[in-house]
């Protein structure tokens, strides 16, 4: 028996019971009928608007449909022995105040920042019995001239401008997402004292304007531009460029050449991990520990967290005020507000009476962008995946690139173009984006000794394939299949390696988790769906069109991604109405 096998044997067993969990197993783990506020949904968001709410002395009850909390931030093991952060991945964009504000260490969190973060590998034939030629990049920036000179001196020169350039608009949008966007319907509608408020919802926007100063019409060219115009302006190397790009695109239905790309490849560099700016790393036990860590800091000051407990209605008054919810099993809670951490369409089209909503604020809703590229498939290995361009060493011990997010079929920027460009015709794309992690070469706790998890997050699928057909078992499979071909080309023996996987289509991750066409960030990050028009125009500071009802998830200002700002910013916003009732 292998080293993983035997390890695998040792490693099947009970996990130990989440702190969350256990603080439940008082009182306050009992349902109340009445509450001071209601959470749809135990997302990491859902958790983050709860635990502040508490804070606030709002007694918050949280209701999830699953088993398990943390939405799409969540750990399970599909493969006995394997646990996979089966849905979202990797850590940076949590906002610095919620892991300190929420004392999210002292609950357990803990991190493992990646250095180096990327690695693309070249599919070439080596030359003069050297190894292909690949792209690693850290922190270090030194190295990363040197690893960037090998496809272009110029670029090696260019790329600390770049990075600078991009940390200061990365800088300067850092005040918006703390804070809910400009209140237009209180400018246009409300009373002059509304209106005077109002106006402290302007000082993000003043001080993003102070800190870009002279130079906003480039920066505002970032925001609006295809991210290849925005990239070919600094750089010439495809390598460098595509391995860019794969940012601007990952988890959008978009490709590099499509205009407001180049703001999704920002929202993927303006994080920051243990005041480390740009970092990116793994959470210690999966992205579920990081939903832990929420719940536990949210059950310390008593928040009620109820899994399997599936909301089906909002509860309306006959004044047109909220009042509760109702839940699957027929039990009704009452409560002031209602946060829902849901998408904005599972919110206002399925669990809201419709009578109770503007006819044109539901047809907005019904007409968001929803389409997801994204086919996520979690992947048990024996031993490590060996590259061409970065060969293991004997003993199969993790190298630096095995920590790194690896982008696969990404040697060229046309390569995410035509991949994209498969999925118009309904098809899964031919030669697939795919962007390859490996957790446990940092935390050898997800795996049994000497096996690994890989995740892969693949694009582009369509929802629905060509003449309408949905996705079955046979179309699943044939898809991975396509991947893993891909993988072998870069890594020979990597198929031969697997012990199990777990295959998640757009279908897939709507049904599992929620997210409305597979979309992870609820609806698109496109410009005409962002800040006071996300989720829709004069509806964008978690309020809705129903009096008491508040939207907190990623469906809200600023958006998808393991963030936490949209829970953070819509308790602040619940407060503040629940002071003035």
């Amino acid at each position: 028996m292998t080293t993983c096998g035997r390890g695998l044997r040792r490693a099947v067993g009970a996990s130990p019971r989440p702190t969350w969990r256990r603080a439940l197993s008082d009182t306050r783990g009992r349902l109340k009928p009445e509450y001071d506020a209601v959470v749809v949904g135990a997302g990491h968001n859902g958790l983050v608007a709860a635990a502040y709410l508490q804070r606030f002395g709002v007694n918050t009850a949280v209701f999830e449909r699953r088993h398990v909390i943390g939405g799409a931030a969540v750990t399970e093991e599909i493969v006995p022995g394997f646990k996979f952060s089966r849905a979202s991945y990797l850590l940076s964009l949590l906002r610095p105040q919620i892991y300190s504000e929420l004392e999210l260490k002292k609950h357990g969190l803990r991190l493992h920042l990646r250095n180096p973060y990327s690695f693309t590998p070249m599919l070439e034939e080596g030359t003069g019995g050297k190894v292909p030629r690949s792209l690693l990049l850290g922190t270090d920036m030194v190295e990363n001239q040197k690893q960037i000179a090998q496809f272009s001196k110029k670029d090696a020169q260019a790329f600390p401008k770049y990075e600078a350039f991009m940390d200061r608009l990365a800088l300067a949008i850092d005040p918006l997402l703390d804070s809910a966007p400009v209140d237009l319907e209180a400018f246009q509608r409300g009373s002059l004292l509304q209106r005077l408020k109002s106006l402290s919802t302007l000082k993000p926007l003043w001080q993003a304007g102070c800190i870009l100063g002279a130079q906003l019409p480039q920066y505002y060219q970032v925001l609006t531009a295809p991210a290849a115009k925005v990239l070919d302006q600094w750089f010439e190397s495809e390598p460098l460029k595509a391995t860019l790009a794969t940012d601007a695109v990952i988890g959008a239905m978009t490709n590099p050449y499509i205009p407001g790309s180049g703001y999704v490849l920002l929202h993927h560099v303006m994080g920051s991990l243990e005041g480390v700016r740009g970092a990116w790393g793994y959470v210690q036990g999966g992205m579920g520990a990081l939903s832990d860590a929420i719940a536990s800091s949210a059950t310390a000051h008593g928040v009620s967290i109820f899994t399997e407990k599936t909301v089906a209605k909002v509860q309306v008054s006959s004044g047109g005020r909220v009042q509760g919810v109702v839940l699957q099993d027929g039990s009704e809670v009452r409560s002031k507000v209602v946060l829902s951490n849901a998408s904005p369409q599972i919110t206002f089209l399925k669990l809201t009476p419709q009578e109770w909503l503007p006819e044109e604020f539901v047809a907005r809703i019904a007409q968001l962008d929803t389409k997801s590229p994204v086919t996520k498939i979690n992947v048990a290995v024996n031993r490590l995946p060996d590259f061409l361009a970065a060969p293991n060493t004997p003993g199969d011990q993790p190298l630096p690139h095995h920590q790194c997010s690896i982008h696969l079929n990404c040697e060229d920027t046309l390569l995410v173009h035509q991949a994209f460009e498969d999925t118009l015709d309904g098809l899964p794309s031919k030669r697939p984006l795919i962007e390859l992690c490996i957790p446990s070469s940092l935390d050898p706790t997800l795996a049994p000794p000497g096996c690994h998890v890989v995740s892969l997050f693949t694009q582009y699928t369509p929802y629905t394939l060509a003449g309408g057909k949905a996705w079955d078992e046979q179309q699943r499979n044939a898809y991975a299949d396509r991947v893993f071909d891909c993988i072998e080309a870069y890594a020979p023996g990597f198929k031969g390696s697997v012990v199990g996987r777990d295959i998640l289509t757009p279908p897939d991750l709507e049904r599992v988790f929620g997210l409305p066409g597979g979309n992870i960030f609820h609806c698109a990050m496109s410009l005409d769906q962002l800040y006071f028009a996300r989720p829709v125009p004069l509806h964008s500071s978690y309020c809705s069109p129903l009096r008491g009802l508040y939207l907190c998830g990623s469906g809200a200002h600023p958006g998808g991604g393991v963030m936490g700002a949209a829970g953070r910013n819509a308790a602040h916003v619940v407060f503040r109405d629940l002071r003035s009732m």
